[in-house]
């Protein structure tokens, strides 16, 4: 699978410029002032919306009112109770912070190229020249199962593609549940959302990241500024290292993650569909000089080939569609050619008479 010739340049491994000791980051991942993580950042206890859904069990409503609220208002929120069992957490994350400590030699055997992504990487675009994130990550398919392919996957530790294959098939019924409750807030029917990314014949895929130890935190980030391209997105969040930073108006809030939660946010094609009424909001990943973070996103999109839009249901003569139908592998592309960049992939795709808003 070693694929490096497929990049721009020479693949170089973040944990080893790590693990070298060097005192200064090389400058390919040194970033412009106006994108360094000091700029606008909230030192407060602010955090994202923390919603329990163990009372939904119960049939109480205010929790379909908090994370209606959390959706529109800020694209992010976290779950407790969610029915994956702490232990399988705890597993999958060890399972990975194993796999990023074994020999080189073994993970470069996993390397990717860009016309999958699939397996083990370090960057994202293909732009010659780009000013690179601090992180390596691991990238692969669960849905469809066309696309699943188990040689793919670590083969070590021993148990990573139980525990993996595990993990994927609890956080894709958990994100079925989740789909139901975002379509009934919508004021449409449950499975209304579902049935628009395509029914079961949904796609699935999980990126690890690997966020080594960085001498210059303060100079660059572990995943640029960028909104998630799919359809929702659940983080598992490092247990010990907070990192992840959410736009709010002008400023970045650091996401305080409460143990055993899933952060949940939502992504550009439900926005698209939500006729922009839930939004995805851009997050960056800073990085720290004395610990080591890892972190597994989960992204549940809509079949890659079935045209994205505004709902019907959501469109009237006073609110027309904001934007076209386009299907998720030409999003996709979209996306890849350029890497995380903010929130201009999906503003983009406006309507021109809607570009301003």
């Amino acid at each position: 699978m070693n694929s490096q010739i497929d990049w721009p340049e020479p693949i170089v491994r973040v944990q080893s410029l790590s693990d070298s000791g060097l005192p200064v980051i090389p400058d390919r991942y040194v970033k412009p002032p106006t994108e360094r993580p000091a700029i606008n950042s909230d030192g407060s206890e602010v955090n994202i919306p923390i919603i329990d859904l163990q009372d939904l069990l119960y049939g109480d409503d205010t929790i379909l009112a908090q994370i209606s609220e959390a959706c529109r208002e800020w694209g992010f929120f976290q779950i407790l109770n969610h029915g994956v069992s702490p232990q399988l957490l705890d597993r999958v994350r060890e399972v990975w912070r194993e796999f990023f400590h074994l020999p080189v030699e073994i993970k470069q055997s996993y390397a990717n190229s860009p016309k999958t992504y699939e397996g083990y990487g370090s960057r994202l675009g293909v732009e010659k020249g780009a000013i690179l994130d601090w992180s390596d990550y691991y990238f692969l398919h669960l849905l469809p199962l066309k696309l699943k392919d188990y040689n793919k996957w670590p083969a070590l530790p021993a148990d990573a593609r139980q525990v993996i294959d595990e993990y994927g098939k609890e956080v894709v019924k958990l994100c079925g549940r989740l789909m139901k409750i975002l379509s009934i807030n919508l004021g449409l029917g449950e499975d209304i959302l579902q049935n628009a990314f395509g029914g079961e014949n949904i796609g699935a895929c999980l990126r690890v990241n690997y966020y080594p130890k960085c001498p210059q935190p303060d100079l660059t980030l572990g995943l640029s500024s960028h909104s998630d391209p799919g359809g929702m997105t659940l983080l598992l969040p490092d247990n010990q290292v907070p990192g992840l930073q959410v736009r709010k108006g002008n400023n970045w809030i650091t996401v305080k993650p409460a143990r055993h939660a899933f952060i949940v946010n939502i992504g550009d094609q439900i926005q698209v569909l939500s006729n922009a009424i839930y939004k995805s909001v851009e997050h960056r990943v800073i990085v720290n000089a004395a610990k080591e973070r890892v972190s597994l996103a989960f992204f549940y999109n809509p079949k890659s080939d079935i045209p994205i839009e505004p709902a019907k249901e959501l469109v009237t003569p006073e609110n027309p569609p904001l934007y076209p139908p386009m299907t998720f592998d030409e999003y996709r592309l979209f996306i890849r050619m350029r890497g995380p960049c903010g929130k201009s992939q999906v503003e983009a795709l406006k309507s021109p008479r809607d570009c301003n808003k």
